[in-house]
């Protein structure tokens, strides 16, 4: 293992020379930064973590707190996790992972322990136990998703209020006035996650605007539990003709259920998802849907601590707009005549 000693001697300069190129404490000359940076590259020198955290008073350590629920799709979550570590990794840092359903105690121990400079939250909910934490805290945060109140905070996030209401949009143009909503498992809005209100607000101020009757039902998702769910859609509303979904574990229990009807998709029912797009695509009937950007969310959470972190970020929301792909599954509302 190639020594900080080996690598003064080949660039010609002393140990702490080196050492202050690497912790950055205090200005060296263009020159001899760039020599020494070439001879730790040419030898391949690998500064020790440890000394490195105890020399610069910091981990380079991102904490990242990410949920670990039965009601939610972890697929999503886990790609936006990869993001996170693959970005954080090329800007040198590394990730410590929180699985636990700990709230704000994971973000005291974060802060109180030194475990990492800095904290990416995810799973927000409208009003979040972990928000004064965070706006206290002398550590930077950035959260993918969005609270209700975003003052002094960063946040990165689909614009899910705007996703809703282009499902809607589509599904009017389409001739489609009675729409049924499935949506999320029942605990995901006793939590007032923000993705899951944010859309359903999006789907009903939308709705109202363009004149359409709209019906939000949860759902669990699974075979079971989404024919329970569409059996009381068309008891209660009979008429109905498009779906928007937003529950992926719902996705393919409703295509099925709706062809042991005898419903045709999209010849007498519509659905539109919200979704990855690689669920959309294999799907048995291609669907139409709104992706999830999640490897563009994971990276943009992290370029922007990355900022905060160098002194020069600012608190901002950042929405990504959504975006939808017309496939197999939607189309013209059918005749009543």
């Amino acid at each position: 293992m190639v020594t900080l000693a080996e690598v003064a001697q080949h660039a010609g300069v002393s140990a702490s020379t080196v050492s202050y190129v690497l912790s950055g404490k205090r200005s060296i000359s263009a020159s001899t930064r760039q020599r020494v940076e070439r001879s730790i590259q040419q030898l391949g020198y690998h500064p020790n973590a440890g000394a490195r955290a105890l020399a610069s008073n910091r981990s380079n350590i991102i904490a990242l707190m990410i949920p670990l629920r039965t009601d939610m799709y972890m697929p999503v979550m886990m790609e936006i996790a990869i993001a996170v570590a693959t970005t954080a990794r090329a800007h040198g840092y590394d990730v410590l992972l929180l699985t636990g359903e700990e709230g704000p105690d994971a973000v005291r121990r974060v802060t109180g322990s030194g475990l990492a400079d800095a904290m990416i939250p995810m799973d927000v909910e409208l009003d979040d136990e972990r928000l004064p934490l965070l706006r206290g805290s002398d550590r930077p945060s950035v959260l993918i998703g969005l609270p209700a109140d975003t003052t002094g905070l960063t946040c990165v996030d689909l614009d899910f209020g705007a996703t809703g209401a282009l499902c809607v949009e589509h599904l009017a143009k389409l001739g489609h006035r009675d729409i049924a909503v499935i949506g999320e498992a029942p605990g995901v809005y006793e939590r007032h996650t923000g993705f899951a209100e944010r859309t359903l607000d999006g789907l009903r101020s939308r709705s109202r605007e363009l004149g359409l009757r709209l019906l939000h039902r949860p759902c669990e998702g699974g075979y079971d539990a989404m024919s329970v769910t569409l059996a009381r859609v068309f008891d209660e509303r009979p008429s109905t003709t498009g779906f928007v979904v937003q529950n992926e574990s719902a996705v393919e229990p409703l295509l099925a259920l709706l062809r042991q009807q005898g419903r045709a998709v999209p010849e007498d029912v519509s659905v539109v998802a919200i979704c990855p797009d690689q669920l959309a695509m294999q799907a048995s009937v291609r669907l139409t849907s709104v992706a999830i950007p999640a490897q563009e969310m994971g990276r943009r959470a992290v370029e922007l601590l990355v900022a905060k972190l160098e002194g020069h970020g600012t608190d901002e929301v950042v929405l990504l707009p959504p975006e939808l792909t017309v496939r197999a599954s939607s189309g013209p509302a059918p005749s009543t005549s």
